[in-house]
């Protein structure tokens, strides 16, 4: 296999941006919404019977607290018994009128439903800004140790560079999961949180095979071949085993997809499913981003090596 990767590094940087320029815009339509876990605020989890519409219930209960309300219909799988979370964010205590409004509510208008209270759970807005701001300083944090590792690891290569590339390659990863996010109209959660993590990981493991490909190939071919084609054939070398470990993966987490989808579990495909979108992303930056901006830096780094040399004469 031969296939001219950093020949067509321009098509896979102009795809990367124009995806990158569709979230940005799909953010600035729908906007950013945070779950109760950062923005502070009240889940209600009730067991109900027989069939409940999710659009009339979330709009009744809308109208009785006058507030914004997300309802969630989900499946309890020990006892397969029917539940709603109904969760909304508040910078303030919850009332006992707003407590017992609900309350009269499900009684009255979904009487037959016969809804009951199984949980209440409420987080305080300081302490859910103060969780969401210890997440992002833990991905920060990951990808700082990374650049590090990398640049140790690769030193007689050029491992800061490398590092740096390979990161820029993981936020690239990291933002395609926030647009999923975005476009599906998902809250920002620890969903969120938990799947940049693990892509940060899957990710940087393909990148770190193709590194060491790139540091054997150096060994044997030293300056003999540019490192544009060094890199490009260290990419083909580990095209295949990079595919196949991500498809093997991919169709794990799909069928875990699958069975959350038609158990009704829906915490668990609103995590899987960003998941599986980070890691096709990742393979496809680990192939086509990390590499080749490498190939890039390099480049550069060349050129002013020797606009330095010509000056100097």
């Amino acid at each position: 296999m031969n296939l001219n990767f950093i020949g067509n590094k321009n098509k896979f940087f102009g795809f990367s941006i124009s995806v990158i320029v569709l979230i940005i815009i799909a953010t600035i339509i729908n906007g950013v919404k945070l779950d109760i876990q950062f923005q502070g605020g009240y889940i209600f989890t009730y067991s109900y019977d027989g069939e409940v519409d999710k659009d009339r219930l979330e709009s009744e209960i809308s109208k009785a607290l006058n507030k914004q309300v997300s309802v969630q219909k989900t499946t309890d799988i020990t006892s397969g018994s029917n539940r709603v979370v109904i969760s909304f964010g508040a910078d303030k205590s919850l009332d006992d009128k707003m407590q017992q409004n609900l309350k009269n509510l499900l009684n009255n208008k979904f009487s037959k439903n016969n809804f009951k209270e199984i949980q209440v759970n409420n987080v305080d807005p300081i302490v859910g800004k103060e969780f969401f701001a210890k997440c992002m300083v833990a991905v920060v944090f990951a990808a700082v140790v990374m650049i590090i590792y990398i640049a140790i690891r690769f030193k007689k290569i050029g491992g800061l560079s490398a590092g740096v590339t390979a990161v820029i390659a993981l936020i690239h990863d990291v933002i395609l999961v926030y647009g999923t996010f975005i476009i599906l109209k998902l809250p920002l959660n620890d969903h969120f949180i938990a799947a940049a993590l693990m892509i940060l990981g899957y990710s940087v493991n393909d990148t770190i095979v193709i590194y060491d490909r790139i540091r054997e190939n150096k060994k044997i071919h030293g300056s003999k071949i540019p490192f544009g084609e060094l890199v490009n054939k260290s990419i083909n070398q580990s095209f295949t085993r990079t595919i196949n470990t991500t498809v093997t993966t991919v169709l794990s987490v799909l069928i875990v997809l699958i069975v959350a989808y038609i158990r009704g579990v829906n915490s668990i495909v609103s995590f899987v499913l960003p998941l599986m979108v980070g890691m096709i992303a990742g393979t496809y930056s680990t192939i086509c981003i990390a590499g080749p901006l490498w190939v890039v830096w390099r480049e550069r780094e060349k050129q002013k090596r020797l606009s330095k040399i010509s000056n100097s004469k």
